[in-house]
């Protein structure tokens, strides 16, 4: 019987912090001559700003030391942001990994603003890799995980019961709860912020993993009949 592989994106595939330096440094380079100061500087505010505080309103505060904080620039800042091309890469075990499982249909579904998600899709090649990569936000924010939504429109589209379809993502908090009691094998590999993240076992994966270079292993004992 097929067996259907799914990706998530965001620290599964690739450093998601080094999107958000990407697009820190596309916001220092535009305000910088708003702000008269130099790029570099404003880059290292938010970066060290980002180290101490975490995730916020990182724009508004920048504008606001300054002095020249309004609504509309902050917006404009969050446009950047989103819309800048960004400065990223796959990890070397997911490159690998993809190539390995090129016989496989490969699928991604990733959360987040579908248009940043699309130039994250877009820089990393994952178009050209995967069969069809399901931005679910471009279903309705509703369809996001944990919604089963998107998976569903695979399994159909592939005509193979969950049981053959698998999913890796790095989330407990959401990539698997909506999809484990449909029958969907998964998978989560403990890397980035939810590395150390403990929950309980309806929301955990069927397996996990450290690293992607051991996911060949984890899907022989999910399919041990699987070939590669």
């Amino acid at each position: 019987m097929k067996k259907v592989i799914l990706f998530d994106m965001d620290d599964t595939l690739y450093d998601e912090y080094t999107y958000v330096k990407s697009g820190f440094r596309a916001v220092a380079h535009y305000l910088s001559p708003i702000l008269k100061v130099e790029a570099e500087d404003l880059f290292v505010w938010m970066w060290h700003r980002l180290e101490i505080d975490g995730r916020g309103a990182i724009f508004d505060d920048l504008l606001k030391e300054h002095g020249k904080f309004t609504k509309t620039l902050a917006n404009t800042c969050v446009s950047v942001y989103r819309l800048h091309k960004p400065d990223i890469a796959l990890f070397s075990e997911a490159e690998n990994c993809l190539n390995e499982l090129r016989s496989f249909p490969l699928y991604l579904v990733t959360d987040g603003n579908k248009i940043a998600q699309h130039h994250k899709v877009k820089s990393l090649g994952l178009y050209d890799i995967m069969k069809h990569c399901y931005i679910t936000h471009r279903y309705g924010i509703k369809h996001a995980k944990p919604s089963p939504y998107c998976f569903l429109h695979i399994q159909r589209r592939e005509r193979v019961s969950p049981a053959n379809i698998v999913y890796i993502g790095d989330n407990p908090k959401k990539d698997f709860v909506g999809i484990k009691p449909l029958g969907f094998r998964t998978i989560r590999i403990r890397t980035g912020e939810y590395k150390d993240v403990e929950v309980p076992s309806e929301y955990e994966a069927e397996l996990q993993i450290d690293s992607l270079v051991e996911l060949k292993d984890a899907l022989k004992k999910l399919w041990p009949s699987i070939t590669f």
